[in-house]
């Protein structure tokens, strides 16, 4: 078996607007690194359209949530413009389909990986998810892509425990809410704070499901790690896992504009490994790594690459 990677041409057509930092060169910049002969050894396949996307959707969000994205962006197609969801969340014309597929590839991941046919996988994919709420989009985020992952893993396949992983620098308020009092769904996150959305406090610990590890701006890798561990593998190792999702955001690189904490590609290496053994010991190696943030194209390429490369190694 081997690391499967998920993603589509289509992601570079959702089109947030000149100076947005979830551009489409954040695809261009990860295709260059995942293009080279060293990756060579990546199963690679489309992102899909498929008929149960939204079925799946609803697993995490109200059908009115799914409906009104869905008005937007036939809005954004039929009026050739960009349709303003909030200040920060932007529909083009491109969007629509990009959201779908972006369902689509965790959802295909999942399959893939429960079938055995690949060991984990990684979803390069646009729009990230982590900050899209049950029945709110915000934060860049349509649909909370990694939680809806983890869901259908449930649904379909039967995971009885599934849980979502994020390091991206900013707290995933959206997974967090919808997996609020769900006993056996686990939600651990490290993050910068204070930072937007403002959520990601010590005390928010949902039914006892909820691990938050806050940093401060500034922090490194000796902060991360630590906090890493103790807040977020330890937890998770105690809920025993049969499915690990992760929200791979590279934003709390030392490089990146929107985040201040000072990580490096070793940092993401380290906590791709210590998921990847707990995935070993309690759910058959079975992950999925979903996109989320980075927005400094050298870092997140970087980032993404080593990332990448230690899916691969510990699939192999």
């Amino acid at each position: 078996m081997t690391t499967l990677l998920v993603t589509h041409p289509c992601f570079i057509d959702h089109d947030t607007g000149f100076g947005h930092p979830e551009r489409p060169d954040r695809m261009r910049a990860i295709d260059k690194v995942l293009g080279h002969e060293s990756y060579a050894a990546l199963s690679r396949m489309e992102a899909p359209l498929r008929d149960d996307v939204e079925t799946q959707i609803v697993l995490a969000h109200p059908r009115q949530h799914f409906e009104q994205m869905r008005r937007a962006g036939e809005q954004a197609i039929g009026e050739s413009r960009l349709v303003r969801i909030d200040g920060d969340t932007v529909m083009s014309p491109g969007s629509w389909e990009a959201a779908l597929r972006a369902v689509g590839a965790g959802l295909q991941a999942v399959d893939e990986v429960m079938a055995g046919r690949a060991t984990n996988a990684f979803a390069q994919v646009r729009p990230p998810g982590h900050h899209a709420e049950s029945d709110r989009a915000m934060g860049f985020c349509f649909f909370s892509s990694a939680a809806i992952a983890a869901l259908y893993a449930r649904a379909k396949h039967g995971c009885e425990r599934i849980a979502v992983v994020d390091f991206d620098v900013h707290h995933g308020n959206g997974t967090q809410d919808v997996f609020w009092s769900d006993k056996d769904c686990f939600y651990g996150s490290t993050h910068q704070m204070p930072l937007f959305p403002g959520t990601g406090e010590l005390s928010e610990t949902g039914v006892g499901n909820i691990f938050n590890a806050p940093l401060r701006e500034g922090d490194g890798g000796d902060h991360f790690r630590e906090a890493f561990s103790e807040r977020i593998l330890k937890p998770l190792h105690n809920f025993g896992p049969d499915f690990i999702v992760i929200s791979a955001g590279f934003d709390a690189h030392r490089r990146d504009p929107l985040g201040g904490l000072q990580l490096v590609e070793a940092d993401f290496m380290w906590a791709t490994e210590k998921l990847a053994r707990i995935a070993e010991g309690h759910a058959h190696r079975r992950m999925v790594s979903m996109l989320e943030g980075g927005y400094d194209l050298d870092g997140l390429a970087k980032s993404v690459g080593v990332h990448v490369r230690t899916l691969m190694d510990v699939g192999s």
